[in-house]
C-alpha cells in the first residue's frame, strides 16, 4: 500500500465513521445521559467532595437557583480577600496561594519563609536535562514540550511510583518549582531550533519570586518592571485553582484514582489543559480581538462593533466557530470574580505599555458582547466576560509570546492539580469509573469468506 492508497483508506473510513458513528441525540434524552457531566440546565453533576476550593455562581431562593455575582474561595478564603491581602502588604502572592491550596491554611511568617526557600531549592533540573531532554527534538508546541519534560523527570526520580502522601508532596513541590523552567526553556529551544534565533538559557535568580523568574528567564535582557512582575504574579494566583470539576483537574482525579504515578497524572492534566476549550482559550481571545481591530474601521463605533459581533455568532467572521471567545463560562453567570480582579490592573498596565486605546476597545467589546449574545441567541441573562477575555491581553502587554500562554496557565494550575491529587490519595476513594450504556444492537459473527 503506497502513500496515496493509505490516504484514500483513511479518508474513506473516516467518512464512514462520521456517517455511521453518530449516536441519535434522542437516545441521550431517553436514557437521561448527562452529557459533559452536566444536566439539561448546565449544572454540573455532583461526583465528588473537596475542601480545596469553592465556586459560587448562584443562590437558592424559594427552592429556585438564582444567578448571583460569582465568588471563588481558596480553602474557604475569598479570592478577593486573598489578593487584597498580599497586594496591601506589597509582596508577591503565588507562593502563598500554593501553600494555602496544598496545606489548607495561610502560612505563618516562618512557614512562608521555609516554603519559599523550599520552592527555590527545588528549581534545579537534573544534570544536562536541558540539553538531553528539552533541546532534543524540540517541539513546535510548548504544551507537548512541557509534557515530554514532565514524563522524562520520572526517569530521574529515585522513587517515582510510590504514592505515599510524603512522596507525592515531595514530587508536587518539585514540579511547582520546575514548571516555569520547563516552560521557558522549552520555548527558548523552539526559538533556536525552529526560528533560527539565538539560544538563551538564563538560570533562575536567587531570592526572586516565581513570577519574577519567569520574566527574568524569558527575556533576553532579563529586565522587567515591578508592575509587570506584580500583574504576572496576580495572574498566576487567579489561575492556580478552580474547583475539582474543571476538565484538567477532574482528569487528574480520574487518573490519580487508578493509583498511577504523579508524573503521569500531571501529564494527563496537561493534555486536557492544552485543548482550546480549556487552557487555550485566552489565545483565541487575543487572535479574535486582533482580527476585530483589523476589520473594524472605527473602534468607537458601537454599531460597527455590534455588526462584527453578530458576524462572529453567525459563523461569518474570524474562525467561523460561532463563538465570541472570552464571553460566558460553564459555571459563572453574572460575573467571573477572576476577570473582575484582573481587569482592575489591566488599565494601569495598558497605560504603562502605551496600549490604552486597545484597552478601551476590549472594554467596549466586554460591554456590547453580552447584549448581542442575548439578542442573537435569545439569552437574556448570565453572560459575562471570563478571565480568558483579559488574561491573553495581559500576557500580550507583558510581551509574552502566544506560544507560552497555555504553559503559563499550567505553571499556575500545577498548584491546584497537586492539591487535588493529594486530596484524592488522602481519601483513598474508589477508582473513578462512570457508566456508559451501549445502544448497539447485538449481531452475529459472519465468517470472512461469507462477507460482502
Amino acid at each position: 500500500m503506497n502513500g496515496e492508497q493509505k490516504n484514500e483508506f483513511i479518508e474513506k473510513y473516516a467518512n464512514f465513521m462520521l456517517k455511521h458513528g453518530m449516536i441519535d441525540n434522542e437516545l441521550y434524552l431517553k436514557y437521561e445521559v448527562k452529557r459533559g457531566l452536566r444536566d439539561i440546565s448546565g449544572k454540573g453533576v455532583l461526583v465528588g467532595l473537596t475542601e480545596i476550593s469553592e465556586i459560587v455562581s448562584h443562590v437558592i431562593e424559594d427552592g429556585d437557583y438564582v444567578p448571583c455575582e460569582g465568588k471563588l474561595y481558596y480553602r474557604g478564603i475569598n479570592i478577593e480577600k486573598l489578593v487584597n491581602g498580599f497586594l496591601s502588604e506589597k509582596r508577591f502572592g503565588f507562593e502563598e496561594a500554593c501553600f494555602l491550596l496544598l496545606f489548607g491554611h495561610l502560612p505563618s511568617k516562618s512557614e512562608y519563609t521555609e516554603f519559599t526557600a523550599l520552592i527555590e531549592n527545588n528549581t534545579d533540573l537534573p544534570h544536562n536535562f536541558v540539553r538531553d531532554t528539552i533541546m532534543s527534538a524540540p517541539s513546535k508546541d510548548m504544551m507537548n514540550s512541557l509534557s515530554k519534560s514532565v514524563l522524562t523527570l520520572y526517569a530521574y526520580d529515585e522513587n517515582p511510583d510510590e504514592i505515599s502522601i510524603e512522596n507525592v508532596l515531595r514530587q508536587s513541590i518539585k514540579l511547582i518549582a520546575q514548571f516555569p523552567l520547563l516552560s521557558v526553556y522549552g520555548y527558548q529551544s523552539y526559538l533556536h531550533f525552529h526560528e533560527n534565533e539565538s539560544l538563551m538559557i538564563h538560570p533562575p535568580q536567587e531570592g526572586a519570586s516565581i513570577a519574577e523568574n519567569i520574566l527574568h528567564m524569558l527575556r533576553p535582557d532579563s529586565s522587567y518592571t515591578d508592575l509587570e512582575a506584580k500583574i504576572l504574579d496576580l495572574a498566576l494566583v487567579l489561575h492556580a485553582e478552580h474547583g475539582g470539576g474543571n476538565n484538567s483537574t477532574f482528569t487528574n482525579h480520574v487518573v490519580t484514582s487508578s493509583h498511577t504515578d504523579t508524573y503521569s497524572a500531571v501529564v494527563a492534566s496537561l493534555a486536557s489543559l492544552k485543548g482550546p476549550r480549556h487552557g487555550g482559550a485566552n489565545i483565541k481571545v487575543v487572535q479574535m480581538v486582533r482580527d476585530m481591530m483589523e476589520n473594524i474601521s472605527n473602534w468607537n463605533d458601537d454599531d460597527e462593533i455590534n455588526r462584527y459581533l453578530e458576524k462572529l455568532l453567525n459563523k461569518e467572521a474570524f474562525d467561523r466557530s460561532g463563538l465570541i471567545y472570552g464571553m460566558g463560562h460553564a459555571v459563572y453567570s453574572l460575573s467571573d470574580p477572576r476577570a473582575i480582579i484582573l481587569r482592575q490592573f489591566v488599565e494601569q498596565l495598558a497605560a504603562e505599555k502605551g496600549r490604552a486605546e486597545e484597552y478601551k476597545f476590549y472594554s467596549k467589546v466586554e460591554t456590547l458582547a453580552p447584549v448581542v449574545i442575548g439578542k442573537v441567541r435569545k439569552i437574556y441573562k448570565g453572560v459575562s466576560a471570563n478571565i480568558d477575555f483579559y488574561s491573553g491581553f495581559v500576557y500580550s502587554m507583558l510581551d509574552l509570546p502566544e506560544h507560552i500562554f497555555t504553559p503559563l496557565f499550567a505553571c499556575a494550575r500545577i498548584a491546584g492539580w497537586s492539591a487535588h491529587r493529594l486530596e484524592e490519595l488522602v481519601n483513598n476513594g474508589k477508582i473513578i469509573r462512570p457508566a456508559y450504556k451501549s445502544v448497539t444492537k447485538q449481531q452475529s459473527y459472519i465468517p470472512l469468506k461469507e462477507r460482502v
